[in-house]
């Protein structure tokens, strides 16, 4: 058996030695403290005895509101206590590491924030850019887009611009139209997938453009459409 003393209000308790360095709840005082090992319990002076016990002795860890089961009564990992907003964060980082890490399509050239809020990435797609002729764009092969994940997502869009030169229907300089389409489930990873698809031409609106005259050459050029038929989308993610 193990001995030892509240270490609030010194209440005697004698408790089973299996028990040892379980959480517990003084029945006397309230307050909270860990059982003792049996050789680091506290030991009471001869000239000052432990509290004689009537009946049986009490057992501070019989309270209901202790946990009877040892694994139990270890503290949650440390992931669950983050805000939901923070796991979601890491969640993101984790994946587009993890499908984007070996693409020859899409590359991530930089991150901002602990977790990342911020995301630079790389498409390696055909797509077009403007010329000083609005009715005639000039290929384009290399794109650069900054998503911003603000304080309201994933409930709200992420913010996304491009950050080089684009000659789509749904694109301009300081916007990436993805709002229409983005729901709180949907993954990081498929929103950046996504771009890509725009960027070739694969995904394109014309009915409500941002970019009329990208918007009217599509309409008239479907022949060819889209300007780069590849895959997006990562193998290990089909």
């Amino acid at each position: 058996m193990i001995e030892f003393n509240c270490p609030a209000c010194q209440k005697r308790f004698r408790v089973p030695d299996q028990i040892a360095g379980r959480a517990a709840k003084c029945k006397a005082c309230g307050a909270l403290l860990t059982v003792p090992s049996p050789s680091t319990a506290a030991i009471v002076a001869p000239n000052n005895p432990p509290p004689s016990f009537s009946g049986a002795p009490e057992a501070p860890l019989a309270d209901p509101e202790i946990p009877s089961n040892p694994a139990n009564s270890a503290p949650p990992p440390a992931q669950s206590r983050l805000p939901m907003r923070t796991r979601r964060l890491l969640a993101d980082a984790q994946h587009v590491n993890e499908a984007f890490n070996h693409s020859d399509v899409i590359r991530l050239l930089d991150t901002e924030g602990n977790p990342p809020d911020l995301y630079r990435v790389e498409y390696h797609i055909q797509s077009l850019e403007p010329t000083g002729d609005p009715e005639t764009p000039a290929p384009r092969r290399v794109h650069q887009v900054e998503i911003q994940l603000t304080a309201d997502y994933p409930r709200t869009a992420p913010k996304c611009k491009m950050l080089t030169p684009v000659y789509h229907p749904n694109i301009d300089p300081s916007h990436v139209c993805v709002g229409d389409h983005w729901a709180a489930g949907e993954r990081l990873v498929d929103l950046i997938i996504r771009i890509g698809e725009m960027l070739a031409y694969q995904a394109y609106n014309i009915k409500s453009p941002l970019d009329a005259h990208a918007a009217m050459w599509a309409d008239l050029n479907p022949d060819k459409l889209p300007t780069d038929p590849r895959t997006i989308r990562p193998a290990e993610l089909e």
